[in-house]
């Protein structure tokens, strides 16, 4: 039988109250705040909780201050990866941000999803995974919905609502996010 981190994890519907989800996004939370309030300048010790938080990153992680995520191990980052001010990771299903990534301010990254039967929504929900290929820039207050994978080399512009697979080199704009034209490379 499946764990309800197993189920989460695989986009199954799962006990988000479950005490084990509880305690891992506890842990999280901690964390957070010894980065967000504590060690707010990247400096050694803000490194070490950075590892500690996210420990499938590449090298050179850097996140400005404040950052908010759910648990941290489902985050995986190549190396140059960048979040600056007041980004949140939903991180509920894997987010698999490529290298060479720059995430503007605000950004969102949601892989939490409910269920549409309100019934059903009072106890359980699940989560899809997000992917963001290498060399993208992920504009200002840019919203990354669950599911959606956005390809090498894309820029996504500023405030835009990604609600479906982003091709590679492309820029996308607009709520909901539409490809305006291919990027050459």
């Amino acid at each position: 039988m499946k764990t309800e981190r197993e189920k989460m994890i695989e986009g199954d519907y799962y006990l988000a109250g479950d005490p084990s989800l509880v305690k891992d996004r506890r842990r999280a939370k901690i964390l957070l705040h010894r980065l967000n309030i504590t060690e707010y300048r990247m400096t050694k010790k803000a490194k070490e909780i950075l590892k500690e938080l996210i420990p499938n990153s590449g090298p050179n992680l850097y996140i400005e201050p404040p950052f908010h995520c759910d648990y941290g191990y489902n985050i995986i980052c190549g190396e140059n990866v960048y979040f600056n001010v007041n980004c949140v990771v939903l991180d509920c299903a894997k987010v698999n941000i490529g290298s060479n990534v720059f995430i503007a301010p605000g950004v969102q990254l949601y892989t939490a999803n409910h269920p549409l039967d309100a019934e059903l929504r009072r106890t359980l929900e699940n989560a899809l995974p997000i992917t963001i290929g290498d060399d993208c820039w992920i504009g200002g207050n840019s919203i990354i919905c669950p599911g959606v994978k956005i390809g090498n080399g894309c820029v996504i512009g500023a405030g835009s609502v990604v609600t479906k697979d982003i091709p590679d080199n492309s820029l996308a704009v607009g709520n909901p996010a539409k490809v305006i034209r291919k990027l050459n490379q």
